[in-house]
């Protein structure tokens, strides 16, 4: 039996990922601040501001996946909070990697770190993306980068990578589609700017199941976390209304509306990305979800 140790286990896609690793018969740990009582999962404390964390996590772990992190959209991005979200993933891998080179007996035979499709840029256009293309040049870009190179230096310790580059998780949990679903069933939903910006979305399900396949399969390099069929914001917004028997009656929501309400933050809602999954799909993966309106009737029905 694997045992996998997590970082931000108790987050929207550790939560599932979990869940899913337990069923399949995995042992599986989580890294946090402060043990809670009567959690389902064994835990180990770490600080990551103090760089300390207890040595049996490293000792306990087989595979670690690393999916910590603040959240991008939780708050505007002030200066501090763009160190904030940086650091929260950065650091976390910095101490992982310092307690694991001081025990390279105990090293994990595996290191599954999540990043996020932001590494393209906030807006691609209509270019068709893959796992080669270059990075972006602004914010969500800098924090992929960073997130990447974080989990890239366990290659000195000798331990194989994969990194899942994580699209639009399709969920009622939390994320991006509770945003979206909301206003419409209020009767006052409405494409974002153009309409025509790219959303690469994928149904939490199969997301953690593309986690699951790259650790039984030992998988190494990049991968796109995102389904085969990207749709524009105009399209998910008709597809969600329809997943909840509702109208669209009003206009689109003008961009500078947008950027008056979020500020910087507005870009990563009014740009997008046409991401491919061609890498995954060719690694053996076989997705549930394909289609847009299959994944939120999935979704909308088990309400």
């Amino acid at each position: 039996m694997k045992k996998v140790l997590i970082t931000g286990g108790s987050g929207l896609v550790g939560t599932e990922l979990s869940a899913l690793l337990k069923e399949k018969g995995y042992e599986v740990a989580h890294l946090t601040r402060n043990k809670k009582d009567n959690y389902p999962y064994q835990q180990f404390e770490w600080e990551i501001k103090k760089q300390e964390m207890e040595e049996e996590a490293i000792r306990f772990a087989d595979v670690i996946i690393h999916l910590a992190g603040a959240g991008v959209a939780d708050k505007k991005w002030t200066d501090d909070r763009k160190k904030i979200i940086i650091n929260s993933r950065t650091e976390s891998a910095a101490l992982l990697h310092k307690t694991i080179a001081k025990m390279p007996n105990e090293a994990p035979k595996h290191f599954i770190s999540a990043s996020a499709i932001g590494y393209y840029g906030m807006d691609t256009g209509d270019k068709l993306v893959d796992e080669d293309t270059n990075p972006g040049n602004d914010f969500l870009a800098e924090v992929t980068k960073k997130w990447e190179a974080a989990a890239d230096q366990f290659k000195s310790l000798e331990i194989p990578i994969a990194k899942i580059r994580i699209g639009i998780v399709l969920t009622d949990k939390g994320g991006a589609l509770p945003q979206l679903a909301q206003p419409i069933k209020l009767m006052a939903g409405a494409p974002l700017g153009s309409g025509k910006q790219w959303m690469s979305w994928i149904h939490i399900d199969d997301l953690v199941r593309l986690f699951l396949l790259v650790l039984e399969n030992n998988l190494t390099g990049v991968y796109n976390g995102v389904g085969p069929h990207p749709a524009t914001n105009k399209e998910v917004t008709k597809a969600v209304a329809k997943a909840l028997d509702k109208p669209l009656i009003l206009p689109n929501v003008p961009a500078f509306a947008m950027k008056l309400l979020l500020g910087e933050m507005a870009q990563m809602i009014l740009g997008g990305n046409k991401v491919s999954a061609e890498k995954t799909l060719k690694s053996g993966f076989d997705f549930k979800f394909e289609k847009l309106d299959n994944a939120l009737q999935d979704i909308y029905n088990k309400e």
